[in-house]
């Protein structure tokens, strides 16, 4: 049974692919955020941030972190510092309108800010583990 397993676990030992399959899952569905404020406009983003008495031009950065981060995640180039974007891009959307809902559930017994969270930490993890191997820079730009 050990040898069977030592076997398994050597054949699932992809970094690299696990790298990409995150990357791919943290920027990719970013990216859906980020296409519907692009499409539709920042203006929802300019009501909260006018709300908590900060300018509303701020929400055009909500464009940075959610398309053009998202889009360097997912090609493997600035990788770090575009999920460290991200993550920044999370701590602002929690203080806008998560805040209130974090020790909350949602009608479907969710915690209320796990979207904000699930990217918070994706973001960092692919902070931690950079590009890898398949993505489109060279390794100095991964």
């Amino acid at each position: 049974m050990s040898s069977a397993l030592a076997a398994f676990n050597r054949a699932m030992d992809k970094n690299d692919a696990g790298k990409l399959l995150l990357r791919l899952a943290v920027g990719g569905l970013m990216l859906f955020h980020g296409l519907h404020k692009l499409f539709d406009g920042v203006g929802g983003i300019q009501h909260l941030l006018a709300a908590h008495g900060l300018p509303e031009f701020i929400a055009y950065g909500t464009l940075a972190g959610e398309v053009v981060a998202p889009l360097l995640i997912v090609l493997g180039f600035l990788t770090r510092p575009a999920a460290l974007l991200v993550a920044f891009t999370m701590i602002v959307a929690w203080l806008l309108v998560g805040i209130d809902k974090t020790w909350m559930l949602d009608k479907t017994g969710a915690w209320a800010i796990e979207n904000i969270v699930y990217f918070f930490i994706g973001a960092l993890a692919v902070a931690c583990l950079g590009a890898g191997r398949y993505s489109v820079a060279g390794s100095a730009w991964r």
